[in-house]
């Protein structure tokens, strides 16, 4: 019985269809489940012009399409094309797939009319809200063609939807029993609304004015999953009324894809070692120099600590903290990888992709990487020895950047939040700063949240200083927190734990 997976983003190795952690994350699924063994189906989008990438008129970040790089035409392979109804008209849908093993993803694209192209045009990026809608009520339709009469309703065992955004798929195709939804962040953005009149227009269903795409699932399947134990708090107190149908299973990353090949082959022929640890990292440090060299002409990382901060640009994962770190400490023996986009449409992001640049432009030890993505990510991932991870506690579901870390020996700063509470110990194999809030506050319009962030900004502040300080006079000390992040990071992280928990039965 096949497995299916309805997600609005996928990070292929080979592709640019994402925007950030949940199409890594599905990716990470894919490639573990073909590892195991699963009959695992994905669907989602093919976005002709990806996401986003920048360049910069001195400070300033210009968005530009994404190009699909070259190797997407050698991989992809087409199938037959067929058509759905929107806005009362045929759109011809092209769906291309990707194999892997007995994992398989089928991206669909809207070829024709005109006006439909722009829906498959790039991840995330709408020119109304209706434009957006109908994205959604494109995967939901094509999904359920797919489902229905190529897959064959009858041999398919689960239907997991990736977010409310998915969930038309619920009117478009209603099942019994079959479907579930798996809930990947508590920010508003994963619970999108829509008018209730597009709805009926597409579905023939009236559902109210106004309908919350994550209250229309939650109301019709029988079980939800979120991220993390503490995920499954927040989402208690969020979405009190389906509180019984939550449950919790943490994300994981498939260690095939992201540990250094070197210590992955000590790990499986349990010969890890601190002389290993060393011996890769130094390696590693050579390429990331290389890489590093592409943005900035003279790199200098000697032996100093390379912190790393590559994230999606967004407020509540706290950018400033470590902008603002580099500009009151600039002169402390360390050098700094930034990295990350902002959506071109959030000024917030765009402000924080400003200030990076002014870092990278300012001071010699600073790179920001503006083009940041998977296979830079393992570069940097590999070579790194310390990770900041500073989301506004309550908001990250549970992040992953922490396990692909840990799993290649490098410890974490991290606030106290998302699944990494289920993984660092603090002072043992990472560290934490800040309080364990259990409340969701908005960080927009709650004064509470500015009180909040200057504190566990000083908090983390001294922190990071107390790090930097002991690599630099007790490397054997700080190696053996890194050697214990990658011991007992490693058997909680690998994505085959998750998949196991979703989809094998005892």
């Amino acid at each position: 019985m096949v497995i299916v997976s309805i997600t609005p983003e996928i990070a292929l190795d080979e592709l640019f269809t994402y925007a950030g952690g949940l199409g890594v994350l599905e990716a990470d699924k894919l490639y573990g489940a073909s590892r195991i063994g699963l009959d695992y189906i994905v669907l989602s989008i093919f976005y002709r012009r990806g996401y986003v990438d920048y360049r910069f008129d001195g400070e300033t970040p210009i968005p530009l399409p994404q190009r699909q790089p070259r190797e997407a035409w050698r991989i992809l392979e087409p199938e037959e094309e067929f058509a759905i109804s929107l806005r009362g008209e045929e759109v011809i849908v092209r769906p291309w797939t990707y194999e892997r093993g007995s994992a398989k993803a089928v991206l669909f694209e809207a070829v024709c009319p005109r006006w439909a192209r722009v829906l498959t045009d790039q991840v995330y990026v709408e020119n109304s809200i209706e434009e957006q809608f109908l994205r959604y009520a494109f995967l939901a339709k094509s999904s359920a063609y797919y489902l229905k009469e190529i897959i064959g309703l009858e041999n398919i065992s689960v239907i997991d939807l990736q977010e409310a955004h998915t969930s038309l798929l619920l009117l478009a195709l209603p099942l019994e029993n079959r479907y579930r939804l798996i809930i990947h962040t508590p920010g508003p953005w994963g619970h999108p609304g829509f008018p209730g009149d597009f709805i009926a227009r597409e579905f023939g269903s009236f559902l109210g004015d106004y309908v919350i795409l994550t209250d229309m699932a939650l109301e019709r399947i029988g079980k939800a999953f979120v991220v993390s134990q503490k995920h499954r708090d927040i989402m208690a107190k969020v979405f009190p009324r389906y509180s019984n149908k939550i449950t919790a299973i943490t994300n994981g990353v498939d260690i095939h894809r992201w540990m250094h090949p070197k210590l992955l082959k000590a790990y499986l022929e349990s010969n890890l070692s601190k002389d290993i640890l060393k011996n890769v990292k130094g390696e590693a440090r050579r390429e990331l120099v290389a890489l590093l060299k592409k943005y900035k002409e003279k790199i200098d990382l000697g032996d100093k600590l390379v912190i790393v901060w590559t994230r999606r640009l967004a407020r509540y994962k706290r950018p400033d903290f470590i902008a603002r770190f580099i500009e009151d400490h600039y002169d402390v023996n360390a050098f700094f990888v930034l990295g990350g986009k902002p959506h071109p449409r959030d000024s917030d992001g765009l402000g924080y992709a400003r200030w990076f640049r002014r870092l990278h432009l300012r001071f010699s030890n600073v790179v920001y990487i503006y083009d940041y993505n998977v296979v830079i990510a393992k570069k940097i991932f590999h070579a790194m020895n310390l990770l900041l991870f500073t989301p506004f506690s309550g908001w990250e579901a549970c992040g992953t950047s922490y396990m692909k870390a840990g799993i290649n020996g490098a410890p974490i700063l991290s606030s106290r939040d998302g699944g990494a509470l289920e993984f660092i110990v603090d002072g043992d194999n990472s560290w934490f700063f800040g309080e364990d809030l259990r409340d969701f506050i908005d960080i927009y319009s709650d004064p509470r949240a500015k009180e909040i962030n200057e504190k566990e900004y000083r908090e983390f502040e001294q922190k990071l200083l107390s790090i930097i300080d002991l690599y630099n006079s007790d490397r054997e000390r700080f190696y053996e927190i890194a050697f214990n992040a990658i011991k007992t990071f490693v058997p909680k992280a690998d994505i085959v734990n998750a998949l196991r928990k979703y989809y094998v039965k005892e």
